[in-house]
C-alpha cells in the first residue's frame, strides 16, 4: 500500500508539472538557441576596421537574415534549415556581435548597415531580400533608405523609429535571462571574450541615441516591406510599429498572434511560414510558393 500511495503522489507531481508548463504562455517562454546547419560556405570579409563573420546555405534568390542586439547568427537556425530548401539563404555576425569584431569607433546602424553592402558585393549578391529582427529590422529600414536598388523586399520584425519608443526593461525576467545568455554565447564566440562588458557599453550607448527614423524617412522607402511584430511585444511600444507601418508607403503590417520580441524562437513555424509568404507575395523566390501554406497578410 505504501508503494501505491508513494507511486500515486509521484504521478500527481509529474502532472502538475506537466500542466503547469503547457500552461505557460508561449510569450513568456525564452526557448534555447538553436545551431545553424553545417555548412562549408563560411568565412570572414575584412570591412572597415572588422572582420564580418558570415555563412550560406541553399541556393536561388539571396536571403540575409540579419539578428537583433547582443544576440549572433545561431538564432536563426530554425527558419535556415525551411528556407535553404528554396533559397541562398545568408546569415552573418552584425558588427562586434558572435565572431564578427569591431574596432573603437561607437557602433552605429548606419556603420553596421555598410557592413551588410560588403559583404553582399562580397559574394557577389547584387540584390537581396533582408529578413530582419529588432537590430536587424532596424538595419533592413536603413538599407530600405539607403540602398533600395539593392534590396528585393524587407520582413522588419520588432524595429523602432526612435529610443522613446522602447519599453523599460529592468523589471523583465525575460529579458534578464536573455541578457545572462548574450554573454555567455559572446564569451563563447567572441575571439575578445573578455570584453563583452565593453561591448554592452557600446550597445547601450547606441540605444540611448538611435535610431533616428523619422516619418520623411520612412515615405521614401520603395521597396516592398512588411512590419511585423508579436501582439504580446514586450520591447517596442505598439504605436510605433503602427508608425512605421502607417509611414512606409504600401508596406503590410503583421501582427503575429500570442509571441512577443522572441518570437522565431517561441513559434519557429509560424514566423517562418510568414517570412515565406512575404517572400511569396512579392515574387521573391518563385518556388517559395509551394512551401507558403497561410499568408495572414498581402
Amino acid at each position: 500500500m505504501g508503494a501505491s500511495i508513494l507511486f500515486y503522489l509521484l504521478m500527481v507531481a509529474i502532472l502538475s508539472i506537466s500542466t503547469a508548463t503547457a500552461a505557460e504562455p508561449k510569450w513568456q517562454t525564452l526557448p534555447d538557441t538553436p545551431e545553424l546547419p553545417e555548412t562549408s560556405q563560411k568565412g570572414f570579409v575584412t570591412v572597415d576596421g572588422a572582420r564580418i563573420w558570415y555563412a550560406a546555405y541553399g541556393s536561388g534568390d539571396p536571403v540575409i537574415m540579419l539578428h537583433g542586439g547582443l544576440a549572433n547568427s545561431n538564432y536563426w537556425g530554425h527558419q535556415v534549415r525551411e528556407l535553404a530548401k528554396s533559397f541562398r539563404v545568408i546569415v552573418m555576425d552584425s558588427r562586434g556581435h558572435g565572431r564578427s569584431t569591431r574596432d573603437n569607433r561607437p557602433l552605429t546602424y548606419d556603420l553596421m548597415a555598410s557592413d551588410v553592402i560588403a559583404l553582399m558585393k562580397h559574394l557577389n549578391a547584387s540584390k537581396a531580400a533582408i529578413i530582419g529582427w529588432s537590430d536587424g529590422a532596424i538595419i533592413g529600414l536603413k538599407l530600405a533608405i539607403r540602398n533600395p536598388d539593392q534590396l528585393s523586399g524587407l520582413f522588419a520584425f520588432g524595429a523602432n523609429s526612435n529610443p522613446s519608443a522602447l519599453y523599460d526593461l529592468s523589471d523583465s525576467k525575460i529579458f534578464e535571462r536573455y541578457l545572462k545568455r548574450a554573454r555567455k554565447e559572446y564569451e563563447t564566440l567572441s575571439s575578445t571574450p573578455g570584453e563583452y562588458d565593453d561591448f554592452l557599453r557600446q550597445m547601450s550607448a547606441m540605444w540611448a541615441s538611435q535610431p533616428d527614423l523619422a516619418d520623411k524617412d520612412l515615405r521614401s522607402i520603395k521597396v516592398p516591406v512588411w512590419i511585423a511584430d508579436g501582439d504580446h511585444e514586450e520591447v517596442i511600444r505598439r504605436k510605433d510599429t503602427l508608425f512605421i507601418a502607417d509611414s512606409i508607403p504600401a508596406s503590410g503590417l503583421l501582427l503575429q498572434p500570442e509571441v512577443s520580441h522572441f518570437s522565431f524562437l517561441q513559434d519557429p513555424h509560424q514566423f517562418t511560414e510568414d517570412v515565406l509568404c512575404f517572400l511569396q507575395a512579392r515574387g521573391v523566390g518563385k518556388k517559395a510558393s509551394s512551401n507558403a501554406r497561410s499568408c495572414r497578410a498581402n
